[in-house]
């Protein structure tokens, strides 16, 4: 009996043998999302989202945990989600944003206990907000009708708009659509008032967005130390859609004239940073209007001389988020390199720069008030986003969180494995390749090749919650991923290589390293292989059916299938004037050279199986673009099916949805690939 009760304590003690994962693991996977360090350094506040498949809804609460590691605590439980958590200057509590009213607004929660309180009470949502230094003012950003006397005259024109009969829209000027909403004619624009919801002042009038719609920066509206001043980014030109003259703005925080501080600069600016003393605004900028894919620099410019120049002018990488050390010597700032999103540091006297963490994709970076102490979000393929803790003098990298440890142990994924190749030019390109669960090197494994979307995009060493390759991997597939010409992360010349080139450079890129892994990895049945990509990956997917026959199952998800209804449907312009060296009506070349559409005929010679997958809420590649794509593929006689969604948009993201998604992912690419 003893010996019984002895195996039976062992067996319990095991842990669960690990298993492949599954798209219900993937959506059982809590989500960390924002995270604000406290004012004196002691407390991290972070939301974590929960998503639940049978109600096919999540919920995001705000959590604490001290700084120097520990159990966490929950601090919301509201049925409503409570998020974009922001520490009061004093450190007396946090501020947040919660629908709990119907109206999206302000609430506070004692750090020392109690309950939440609303500090808004407005007629309209609350988007996105921040303290002033001193806490004794909120700049807030609301979607408002420019030309509304008063939040609530928004409010009412909203109701009476919903409750009509009559639901048309009378539209005057692009951009009347943005990636998956209607703008509605309405602007968003940035307020201040006082830190009890009172005196509100519209700071951003006109008919402008301020923050912009698109190709904003990580916070793009900041007081000035003094509290006088209200920086923000905002494009004032005739044709935002057709343009990215995006500009930084001072104004009083009164109100009144907002001077443009970089009116001279045609291109992208924004994510304004004051010095400590206010002095100095430190911003990101690019070079060539009309471009969103250009480098960044970070810029520092005297207020007072108006003197600018450039810190990162030798580095052939773009800054993401920039933000600043407490006494205002070192800036801190990531970066996309080579599959990877490091941080660096920057002495701006000295301009020298030092690479702090090298590995995987790193994010929300915060700067302890003594500068010692650097906090991220830190992912890879085999960990979803946990909070980190960096010494910045002695390198020491710590985990403070560790929300998915229960799950993860139960799963077995491999990490990814770099590969460089020759591409068709002689130039190196970079790629990923992951092995499947239980790898057995002897056997042979069919493959899926993904591509990325942008063009320039970067498939990366991170937790992606929905083309997750560790998930694609886990039915027993190799899974390689090539950042072709155009991907970010490799220098600027390398990105540049996809405008105007989109069906030829990054296809002979895809194509060389299909080539190299099949001839480097014995383990890959070279006669089993599937490609699936969205966005740009899905055009290269369409691009692929009609000029080669090589994969035996295809999956496009949102894809460029024609050119030129692309141009007329889709909403930011001056995206395909660039790629394509201008308008379809003055510039017919590029459009009909690059478009899937023009080769469409070949699907009927290649026969390549395809599953086309659309949005219906998608405004940046309208639906119009799959069932165009679908026609042709039935009309040419190519096995192919449509799974539309009606209520998605440019992304699956509901999670009933998502694991349909990849049920019929994994159906086609099963069903074809062993024919």
């Amino acid at each position: 009996m003893k010996y019984l009760v002895l195996i039976l304590l062992l067996c319990t003690a095991l842990p669960a043998a690990s298993r492949p994962m599954t798209v219900d693991d993937l959506w059982a996977m809590k989500r960390i999302g924002a995270v604000q360090l406290s004012p004196d350094g002691n407390w991290l506040a972070f939301t974590l989202t929960v998503y639940d498949m049978q109600k096919n809804s999540g919920k995001t609460d705000i959590w604490l945990l001290p700084s120097t590691g520990g159990e966490p605590r929950q601090l919301t439980f509201h049925e409503k989600s409570s998020h974009t958590p922001r520490w009061k200057p004093d450190g007396a509590g946090l501020a947040f944003l919660s629908a709990r009213s119907g109206v999206q607004q302000i609430y506070f929660l004692p750090i020392d206990g109690g309950e939440a309180r609303p500090l808004t009470d407005f007629p309209v949502d609350v988007e996105n907000f921040i303290w002033s230094p001193s806490g004794e003012k909120i700049a807030f950003q609301a979607t408002v009708y420019a030309d509304a006397a008063s939040l609530q005259e928004s409010a009412d024109r909203d109701k009476e708009k919903q409750e009509s009969p009559v639901q048309a829209k009378i539209i005057d000027h692009l951009l009347f659509r943005s990636w998956d909403r209607w703008t509605d004619g309405k602007r968003t624009h940035v307020f201040v008032c006082d830190a009890d919801g009172g005196n509100a002042t519209d700071v951003t009038p006109g008919e402008y967005d301020a923050p912009p719609l698109d190709l904003g920066g990580h916070q793009d509206f900041v007081f000035s130390p003094d509290e006088g001043h209200l920086a923000y980014v905002s494009n004032h030109t005739d044709m935002p859609a057709a343009n990215t003259n995006n500009d930084i703005f001072i104004v009083p925080v009164a109100g009144g004239e907002a001077i443009n501080v970089t009116a001279a600069n045609e291109a992208v600016d924004n994510s304004p940073l004051y010095s400590p003393d206010g002095s100095m605004l430190i911003y990101k900028a690019m070079a060539r209007p009309g471009f969103e894919a250009d480098q960044y620099e970070i810029m520092l410019r005297d207020l007072k001389s108006g003197e600018t120049v450039s810190l990162t002018d030798e580095l052939d990488l773009t800054p993401g988020e920039v933000i600043l050390s407490p006494d205002g010597k070192t800036l801190y700032f990531n970066v996309r390199e080579k599959g990877r999103r490091p941080i660096y540091s920057l002495d701006i006297k000295s301009q020298k720069l030092r690479k702090l963490a090298a590995e995987n994709v790193n994010s929300n970076l915060i700067i302890s008030p003594d500068g010692a102490t650097l906090y991220f979000k830190k992912q890879s393929n085999v960990m979803p986003n946990e909070i980190f803790a960096l010494d910045v003098k002695k390198g020491s990298l710590e985990q403070l969180t560790f929300v998915n440890k229960s799950l993860l142990d139960e799963l077995q994924m491999n990490p990814v494995e770099d590969f460089w190749f020759t591409s068709f030019d002689g130039k190196k390109a970079h790629g990923f390749l992951l092995k499947p669960p239980n790898f057995d090197a002897t056997k042979k494994y069919p493959l899926i090749y993904l591509i990325h979307g942008g063009p320039q995009g970067m498939w990366s060493d991170d937790f992606h919650y929905r083309w997750n390759i560790s998930l694609f991997a886990a039915p027993g597939y190799v899974v390689a991923a090539v950042n072709f010409r155009g991907s970010k992360g490799y220098g600027q010349d390398w990105c540049d290589a996809v405008s105007k080139d989109w069906g030829g450079g990054p296809y002979k890129d895809l194509m060389a390293g299909l080539d190299y892994v099949l001839d480097a990895y014995d383990f890959i049945d070279d006669d089993k292989i599937a490609a699936a990509g969205a966005s740009y990956g899905g055009f290269m997917i369409n691009w692929i059916a009609a000029h080669t026959g090589r994969f035996k199952a295809l999956v496009s998800h949102d894809g460029v299938f024609d050119q030129r209804s692309m141009y007329g449907g889709t909403e930011e312009l001056w995206f395909p004037e660039w790629e394509f060296g201008g308008t379809p009506y003055e510039k017919p070349e590029l459009y009909e050279k690059w478009s899937p559409s023009t080769f469409a005929a070949n699907y009927a010679k290649y026969k390549t199986p395809m599953l086309v997958i659309h949005g219906q809420n998608d405004f940046r590649v309208p639906v119009t673009q799959g069932f165009q794509l679908f026609t042709a593929l039935q009309r040419m006689g190519a096995p192919s099916r449509l799974l539309y969604y009606p209520d998605e948009t440019h992304f699956v993201t509901k999670p009933q949805n998502a694991k349909l998604w990849w049920s019929e992912v994994f159906a086609w690419i099963e069903k074809w690939i062993n024919r």
